[in-house]
C-alpha cells in the first residue's frame, strides 16, 4: 500500500473528548470511507496541543492547517472542501489561527516564528500517542540507540551537564550533577523515579507530554537509567490523570514487546524495567520524599533531609528523581548534542520552559518558549493580550506555592537567574495572569485555604502556620482584620520557611508575603477603611480598629 496523501489528526485529550472529539473521529472515518478514500487518507488521534479554547481540533497534513472547534456536523463540509477539492475551509479555522495565519500558527511549533521553540513538545499534536511505530518514524529511540552504541554512561551524563539542563520542577538543580551523585553513590541497586504527580494547581505541562508523547518519557527514563546504572524505575503519576496512565501503560507494554524496555535492551547487556504507580490525590506527594514514601506503601509524608534521595531514596537506595519536563529534554539533548541545546535560553538558564497560561488573558493553554522570554511577551504574543482590554496587575508563577509578580517586573527575563535576583521563583511553570479587578486579599485567602487543606500535618510549623495564616487573611477579607496581624504574617511566614519539614510549609507563605511587599496599601485599605477596591471581598460591617494592647483578655 502506498503512503497516504493526507493525514488527519483529531485531538483526543480529556477536554476534547468532553466536547465531542470521539464523535468527530467516527464521523471522519465514516465520511472518508463513504468517498472510498480510506487508502489515500489516514485518520488518527493526538493528545493535547496546548490550546484550550477551540476544542476539538482537527489538523490536516501536509498543509498543516488547524481547524477548531469542530463538531460532527462540520465533518462533511471539511472532507468535501479540503480533502477532496483542496480548499481551506476558513469558516472552520479557529480564532487563534486567524491571528497569525492558519498554516503559520502550526509553524510556531518548530520555531519558524519568533520566540516559540518546541523541544519537549515537538511531537505533541503530530504523533499518534498510542503508536510506537509513529514514534519511531519521528526520531523515536534514536537518542537511546546513540547512547547505548556510541556513548558510555559517563559521556551521557557529561552531555547532559554540558547542555546546562536544570530541573524543571521549580528548584532548577542541574540534572547532570544529580545523575553524577547517583552514579557515584556506593550502594546498589540504583533507581530512577519520574515525578509525574503534577499536583500544583493550574499546571498541566507534564500532562501534555504524558498524553501526547508518552514514548518520549519512556525513552528518557531508559537513557537516565543507563547513565546512572539503574535497572528499575518508577513513574509516579497523578491519580486523576486516567488517560495519561492508560497511555503510559500502553507505551511500556509496546516498548517491552519490541525489546526497547525490559531485558537486553537493543540486544545489549542492559536491563531496565519501569513500574507505573498512581497517586491517590494528595498534594504533598508532589514532594519527592513524600512520593518515595508513597511508592514504598507508606503514608505520603516528607522525610527529614539529609540524607537526600541521590544517596538514600526509594528502598533506602540511591535514587534520581526528575519530573516529566526535565526528563523529556534528555532525548533531544542526546540526539543533537549539548552544544545544540545551549542555543536556546540565556547564558545561565539554558533551554526552553513549558508554561500553562491562565487567567485574564484572551488565550489560555500551554506553550513552550526559550528561557529568558518576558512576562509581557508571553501575555502579548501567546496570551493575545489582556481580556477585555484590562490592565495587568500581577501574575502568580508556579501554582499556589509560587511567587506573586507585580506588573513592574513584566519586562524582567523569565529565567532562573534573573528571577532569582528579583526575588521571584520560576516554579512549575503555571502562569496565573490577573487584571486590576483581582483582589489580592481574596487571592491570598484562597491560596492559604488550599495549603491549610493540603497540609500533611506532620510538622507543627506547617500544621499550625497554614491554619493561622488562613485565619488572618479570612478575617481581613470580612472586615475583622487588624494591623498587628500583618507583622504576624511576616514573622510566622519566616518561621515556617526556616522550620518546616518540606517545601509545602517552606513556600506556603510566599504568596501572602509577596502581596504584603507589593500591595500592602490595598491590604491596609481592607483593615482601615473596610474597602475592597476590586469589589470582591464581602466586608459585611465597617471595621472598628482597636489596638491589641487595649483589648482586655
Amino acid at each position: 500500500m502506498n503512503a497516504p496523501r493526507a493525514l488527519v489528526l483529531v485531538s483526543n485529550d480529556p477536554a476534547s473528548v468532553e466536547r465531542g472529539s470521539e464523535d468527530v473521529f467516527r464521523a471522519l472515518q465514516a465520511e472518508i470511507r463513504g468517498h472510498q478514500l480510506q487508502d489515500e487518507i489516514k485518520v488518527s488521534t493526538i493528545g493535547s496541543v496546548g490550546e484550550q479554547d477551540d476544542l476539538p481540533l482537527v489538523m490536516i497534513y501536509p498543509e498543516g492547517v488547524v481547524y477548531g472547534p469542530i463538531g460532527a456536523d462540520d465533518v462533511r463540509l471539511l472532507v468535501k472542501e479540503h480533502l477532496i477539492q483542496g480548499h481551506i475551509v476558513r469558516s472552520l479555522v479557529g480564532r487563534m489561527r486567524e491571528s497569525v495565519g492558519e498554516i503559520a500558527w502550526l509553524r510556531t511549533r518548530s520555531g519558524a516564528l519568533p520566540v516559540q521553540q518546541r523541544v519537549v513538545l515537538g511531537r505533541v499534536g503530530i504523533v499518534d500517542p498510542e503508536s510506537l511505530d509513529d514514534y519511531l518514524i519521528h526520531d523515536g529511540y534514536a537518542a537511546l540507540g546513540k547512547a547505548l552504541f556510541e556513548m558510555t554512561p559517563q559521556q551521557v551524563i557529561a552531555e547532559v551537564d554540558k547542555s546546562g539542563l536544570q530541573g524543571r520542577g521549580g528548584a532548577g538543580f542541574p540534572t547532570g550533577r544529580k545523575w553524577e551523585f547517583v552514579r557515584g553513590a556506593g550502594a546498589t541497586p540504583k533507581y530512577i523515579i519520574c515525578n509525574a504527580d503534577e499536583s500544583e494547581p493550574g499546571t498541566f505541562k507534564d500532562r501534555m507530554v504524558i498524553e501526547g508523547d508518552p514514548f518520549s518519557l519512556i525513552e528518557a527514563m531508559t537513557i537516565a537509567a543507563y547513565a546512572v546504572g539503574a535497572a528499575e524505575g518508577y513513574i509516579y503519576i497523578r491519580g486523576e490523570y486516567k488517560l495519561g496512565y492508560q497511555r503510559l501503560e500502553n507505551a511500556i507494554q509496546q516498548a517491552e514487546e519490541r525489546g526497547l524496555l525490559g531485558d537486553n535492551i537493543f540486544g545489549k547487556d542492559f536491563n531496565f524495567h519501569i513500574h507505573l504507580h498512581a497517586g491517590a490525590g494528595a498534594y504533598i506527594c508532589g514532594e519527592e520524599t513524600a512520593l518515595i514514601e508513597s511508592i514504598e506503601g507508606k503514608r505520603g509524608q516528607p522525610r527529614a533531609r539529609p540524607p537526600y534521595p541521590p544517596t538514600y531514596g526509594v528502598w533506602g537506595k540511591p535514587t534520581a528523581v526528575n519530573n516529566v519536563e526535565t526528563l523529556a529534554n534528555v532525548p533531544p539533548i542526546i540526539r543533537n548534542g549539548g552544544e545544540w541545546y545551549i542555543q536556546f535560553g540565556t547564558e545561565k538558564s539554558r533551554g526552553t520552559k513549558i508554561y500553562t497560561i491562565m487567567g485574564n488573558v484572551n488565550f489560555t493553554g500551554v506553550i513552550e518558549v526559550p528561557l529568558g522570554i518576558t512576562l509581557r511577551e508571553v501575555i502579548d504574543i501567546y496570551g493575545q493580550g489582556m481580556k477585555k482590554g484590562g490592565k495587568l496587575k500581577l501574575a502568580q508563577t508556579g501554582g499556589s506555592s509560587g511567587s506573586i509578580v507585580p506588573a513592574s517586573l513584566q519586562d524582567t527575563p523569565m529565567d532562573f537567574e534573573s528571577w532569582r535576583k528579583a526575588g521571584v521563583s520560576l516554579g512549575s511553570g503555571a502562569l496565573l495572569i490577573c487584571d486590576e479587578h483581582t483582589c489580592v486579599v481574596d487571592l491570598a485567602r484562597t491560596i492559604l485555604n488550599f495549603f491549610h487543606y493540603e497540609c500533611c500535618a506532620k510538622c507543627v510549623p506547617c500544621r499550625m502556620g497554614t491554619h493561622r495564616l488562613y485565619e488572618i487573611m479570612n478575617d481581613i477579607s470580612i472586615g475583622r482584620g487588624d494591623f498587628e496581624s500583618l507583622a504576624e504574617i511576616q514573622a510566622l511566614g519566616l518561621d515556617m520557611e526556616i522550620l518546616s519539614n518540606c517545601g509545602l510549609g517552606q513556600t506556603a507563605s510566599v504568596a501572602v508575603r509577596d502581596i504584603l511587599k507589593h500591595f500592602r496599601a490595598e491590604v491596609e485599605e481592607h483593615i482601615r477603611d473596610g474597602v475592597c477596591r476590586a469589589g470582591v471581598c464581602k466586608i459585611t460591617t465597617a471595621p472598628i480598629y482597636i489596638p491589641r494592647e487595649a483589648v482586655i483578655r
